[in-house]
């Protein structure tokens, strides 16, 4: 008789519908969140292989360097060539003439 009061009252309690997995969702997101964010630390302390670091450092890029190569590039003969929608085949726009193809589709 006492345990099917007290089971009453737990099931009518907004502490305990609502409040208690509130907190657990809480309790248990902080915990999940922590051991997520240690992945990214523990990303950074391994050890890549020395003969692909070796090939990184040599293979070095930077925006200077990138700048200094297309510098002198002469882009005065540039034309802008619009792709291909998704619906259009593309071998046939390559190399078109625009009023060519305004002249197919209308």
């Amino acid at each position: 008789m006492v345990s099917h009061t007290v089971t009453r009252a737990l099931r009518k309690s907004k502490t305990l519908r609502y409040g208690v997995p509130m907190l657990l969702l809480i309790v248990g997101g902080s915990f999940g969140l922590r051991e997520f964010s240690q992945i990214r630390y523990d990303a950074v302390k391994i050890k890549i292989d020395p003969e692909l670091e070796k090939k990184l450092k040599m293979n070095k890029v930077s925006l200077e360097s990138e700048y200094e190569k297309i510098k002198d590039s002469a882009f005065d003969d540039w034309k802008n060539i619009r792709g291909p929608r998704p619906w259009e085949d593309p071998d046939l726009l390559q190399g078109q003439n625009p009023e060519v193809l305004k002249t197919k589709t209308a």
